[in-house]
């Protein structure tokens, strides 16, 4: 059978967008390579701690009530330190999201009168009520209890301001400084594991107290190494994100130092009672499995984004990263200048769905973001982005944010259907 021929015939693709994506696959081959390389070692570095933690299917039982003595909870807990290459983590499908996850971590360190100081820039969205900066007094946010917080901007390259930072950290005493690993929703690069090893490196010298807790939303895997390699204390995520492999159907997790994993668990249940109790209700073999299909899906989401950079730059935007740039998150921003043509976009990801292809996403108010999001997500798990997604604030320069993909040739699909919508927008 005719590859192109089913794909015209069963998804309106025409001739000219086929001829585009074939010519945008043939640039990229050698990204492709490289993907796949780094899926290889992170695959084995996840066989090591399963086989060095002695996985077996008594892991997998479920555990009812207060789950004491829960060794599927507890051995998955190691696994996932020994894969962050962490002291300690705390892995739970209690966590509802990535924002859930930092907002625990936070809550865990911090105390009243102590200092927060975001040295990346303007938080994630969904991050701006837990710290205080947008939401109604009293709902018990960070600066509720009496927590200070400062931001530093950026350099118009995108790059952290070093001169700030030092002069914030030598002005007063900083309890915690948070890193985010990717943009979020704005256009900057997203940082290495080295680079924010360096960026660490450079807060400790200065300050060497201070917490460093690096938000590692949609990096985990995209590298052979995580930040708590390079010396960050804790880093959080979510389990419908990369580590997840789009098995797990919850939860997330906390990996760093001990001692702040311990007021993690505290913050989590109770003090005194941390990670000791917890059912895990048999979520445990979705969650392992999901770690172990993760470096995969990873790849399967990377090889996704590299074709939509290179088609839609082929098609005359503006995107980021390029498609011969080195990644580290699994996010490709477009950026389309006009509403009409971010929505379309969005559309035509949501047709390439293999759940709900036959909604039409809309503009709405979301809870957690300021201005009208746009949300293409066709997923068996409600909201992972680690299954082909995109979405966008309506505001300019109207750029969308495409991610993951559970397969490439899914994933194809979407970005094919996204493609023809882009010929019907003047």
């Amino acid at each position: 059978m005719d590859k192109n021929k089913f794909i015209s015939e069963n998804f309106n693709i025409s001739p000219k967008t086929l001829s585009l994506v074939e010519e945008a696959e043939k640039s990229i081959r050698g990204q492709f390579e490289h993907i796949e390389n780094i899926c290889e070692i992170n695959q084995l570095r996840v066989m090591k701690a399963f086989a060095d933690n002695r996985v077996s299917d008594a892991h997998f039982t479920a555990t009812t009530g207060y789950g004491y003595d829960d060794i599927g909870r507890d051995t998955l807990d190691r696994v996932y330190a020994d894969v962050m290459g962490a002291e300690d983590a705390l892995v739970r499908h209690n966590f509802i999201s990535g924002t859930h996850t930092i907002s625990t971590a936070l809550f865990a360190v911090l105390r009243p009168g102590d200092t927060l100081v975001s040295i990346t820039g303007k938080p994630y969205d969904t991050l701006e009520e837990v710290i205080g900066i947008q939401g109604e007094a009293g709902n018990g946010s960070l600066k509720d209890f009496g927590v200070k917080y400062e931001e530093i901007e950026l350099k118009e390259d995108g790059t952290p301001d070093l001169d700030t930072i030092r002069s914030v950290l030598t002005a007063s005493k900083v309890k915690v400084v948070t890193i985010q690993r990717s943009k979020g929703y704005g256009w900057r690069p997203t940082y290495s594991a080295k680079e924010i090893g360096e960026l660490i490196s450079f807060v400790k010298e200065i300050s060497p107290d201070t917490i460093c807790i690096v938000d590692n939303c949609y990096g985990e895997f995209v590298e052979t190494e995580e930040p708590t390699a390079y010396g960050a204390d804790l880093i959080a995520g979510s389990l419908i994100k990369n580590p997840g492999g789009g098995l797990a159907p919850t939860g997330g997790y906390i990996a760093g130092k001990q001692k702040y994993i311990e007021l993690c668990a505290y913050r989590l249940t109770s003090v005194g009672i941390g990670r000791e109790a917890g059912a895990s209700l048999g979520f445990n073999r979705q969650m392992y499995q999901g770690l172990f299909m993760a470096p995969h899906i990873v790849s399967q989401a990377l090889k996704s984004a590299v074709l939509c950079s290179a088609v839609f730059e082929k098609l005359g935007f503006e995107v980021d990263p390029k498609p011969d740039e080195i990644r580290h998150d699994i996010i490709q921003s477009i950026k389309f200048g006009s509403p009409e043509k971010v929505i379309a976009f969005c559309e035509g990801i949501q047709k390439g769905a293999p759940v709900d292809s036959f909604v039409t996403p809309e503009p709405w108010d979301m809870p957690g973001y300021s201005e009208q999001v746009i949300m293409a997500a066709g997923a068996f798990v409600q909201g992972a982005s680690i299954e082909l997604s995109a979405d966008a604030p309506i505001k300019p320069p109207y750029i969308a944010y495409m991610q993951g993909g559970l397969t490439y040739e899914s994933a194809k699909l979407g970005i094919m259907v996204a493609a023809e919508k882009m010929g019907g927008i003047k």
